[in-house]
């Protein structure tokens, strides 16, 4: 875990927390589908202009969740794309978790941004029959009224997508407080997630935004699901692609307890 020491700005609403979730594909603009072989697999010069852009975009927001960012492989230039969104867009805590690598090519990691400070992060690796997901977890706050994100990009597999379902299950189990965003690669009623609401207090979300793919958005495969105990006032997409992917924000409305929590850990 990488954390500035730089103070936390204030929130603008401390009854509402800001939420946004984006898989960015390494920073590639991708705006039809061979451009995943020329951009998102090779060093691009566009790329850092990408990401400025995408951090230009986040200054409503309280806490990022990213996929498929790059961890410092050629493919980036051998950037730390988490810690560049986040020291671009001003952020005083960030995080990642790298995982599958491909030689020194490229490196995928879920990233957590975010203007409050976080507790505790913590690294989850994911099961599946080809290692390399995983579920980056953190606590804001302490005991029963902490908020407990977890950032994660699940299998195209349904059987091992409801493997990895079910290890998050456990992790979120009985969680008041609690969020899952990213590409989940599934619809909000699928079988795997109806299978998540029945072992944990996450809900299914009322309408859920298509998209992917951002040039053309059909299917709502990300997500930012929350508890039963946590309101959400409203959920978008942004209108700027950044990747295949639109970005998916989301509004909660926090428990007066949960409120003074994260006032406590800013």
């Amino acid at each position: 875990m990488a954390l500035s020491t730089e103070a936390a700005p204030a929130s603008k609403d401390n009854g509402r927390l800001r939420l946004l979730s984006c898989n960015i594909v390494a920073g590639a603009s991708v705006g039809r589908y061979r451009d995943y072989v020329t951009r998102s697999w090779l060093p691009h010069p566009g790329k850092r202009a990408n990401l400025e852009a995408l951090a230009r975009s986040l200054s409503e927001f309280d806490v990022v969740g990213l996929q498929e960012a790059d961890a410092g492989t050629l493919r980036s230039g051998f950037l730390n794309q988490t810690q560049y969104i986040a020291e671009a867009a001003g952020f005083p805590y960030w995080s990642h978790q790298p995982n599958r690598r491909v030689s020194r090519l490229a490196q995928s990691a879920n990233g957590l941004i975010s203007r409050i400070e976080p507790n505790e992060v913590i690294d989850h690796p994911l099961p599946g029959r080809i290692p390399g997901r995983g579920a980056l977890l953190a606590r804001f706050g302490e005991g029963r009224d902490a908020l407990c994100v977890v950032i994660s990009h699940l299998s195209l597999g349904p059987e091992a997508r409801m493997r990895q379902l079910g290890f998050i299950a456990e992790l979120l189990q009985d969680v008041p407080y609690a969020v899952l965003m990213g590409d989940l690669n599934c619809a909000a009623d699928s079988v795997e997630l109806r299978e998540l609401y029945r072992r944990t207090r996450l809900t299914p979300p009322i309408a859920p935004p298509p998209t992917f793919p951002s040039w053309r958005p059909r299917r709502a495969i990300d997500h930012i699901l929350v508890t039963e105990e946590l309101e959400v006032d409203s959920v978008w997409t942004l209108p700027q692609a950044f990747s295949d992917h639109l970005p998916v924000a989301a509004s909660v409305r926090l428990p007066s307890g949960l409120q003074q929590g994260l006032r406590r850990a800013a």
